[in-house]
């Protein structure tokens, strides 16, 4: 079977091309009970800071599973694909409530997506410090 990794800090271009085209994702976090719970979000990816970001409500079940797994944070997994693109990047997950991490979060999936976010008091962020990427962009 072909692996396909990527340096998370330096992907090729055509991965770091694929992260900043417009794509629904998906995010998947561990359940307390170890099974997967996988679901629809956007995601931005920064190479530089080696993070991907998602935006969410603090009373979603991502949120809480992120939190269930203690401070140190959750081993998660971000995906998206496009016909025979696709990209995966991993990492340990946990969340920011910081009004300036927040801001900063919409103002990234505001550029990756073309709209800005809804309003919403109760928006955190799920930031992913990256350990793995792999796919073909």
């Amino acid at each position: 079977m072909a692996a396909y990794p990527q340096e998370p800090g330096a992907p090729d271009p055509a991965y770091l091309d694929f992260w900043r085209e417009r794509h629904l994702c998906t995010l998947t976090t561990p359940r307390p009970d170890g099974s997967p719970h996988v679901v629809p979000v956007g995601v931005t990816y920064d190479p530089r800071a080696r993070l991907a970001r998602v935006i969410a409500s603090k009373s979603s079940t991502k949120v809480a599973n992120v939190l269930a797994a203690g401070p140190e944070g959750a081993r998660v997994a971000v995906c998206q694909v496009d016909g025979r693109r696709w990209a995966t990047l991993e990492g340990r997950a946990v969340v920011r409530t910081g009004p300036d991490q927040v801001a900063e979060a919409e103002r990234r999936y505001a550029e990756r997506y073309g709209r800005t976010p809804s309003p919403n008091p109760s928006r955190v962020v799920i930031e992913i410090e990256l350990t793995r990427a792999m796919g073909r962009g």
